[in-house]
């Protein structure tokens, strides 16, 4: 099974920038779809944005324009820039295997520990 660290959270200031990182063991070419998720307190864990082999992202409507996914398959790593931070954002985000048409997490019983960010001024 291929094992997921998230890394890059911390505290920000409403409107500001953090980027997330998603290492991945093993190649991240052969995953066909991955994605970011969040779970804000006392809420489920929602779907951010997605991102395929070829490149094709997806945004929750509550992140378009602000967030951008991205892969560097020759790191084997993913990432989450996220801009323009608002203080709904604030929550624990992980990264998993997706599937590749609807973004929902392939491997729904395994989670890695998350990074939590915080947005509060």
């Amino acid at each position: 099974q291929v094992q997921l660290v998230e890394s890059g959270g911390g505290l920000v200031q409403p409107g500001g920038s953090l980027r997330l990182s998603c290492a991945v063991s093993g190649s991240i070419f052969s995953i066909p779809a991955m994605g970011w998720y969040r779970q804000a307190p006392g809420k489920q864990r929602e779907l951010v944005a997605f991102i395929t082999r070829g490149g094709r992202t997806n945004y929750a409507d509550s992140v378009k324009g602000r967030f951008t996914i991205s892969r560097d398959n020759a790191k084997d790593t993913m990432y989450l820039q996220m801009n323009s931070l608002k203080p709904e954002d604030t929550a624990v985000y992980y990264c998993n295997v997706a599937d590749s048409n609807t973004g929902v997490a392939r491997n729904a019983d395994y989670w890695g520990q998350g990074t939590q960010v915080t947005v509060s001024s």
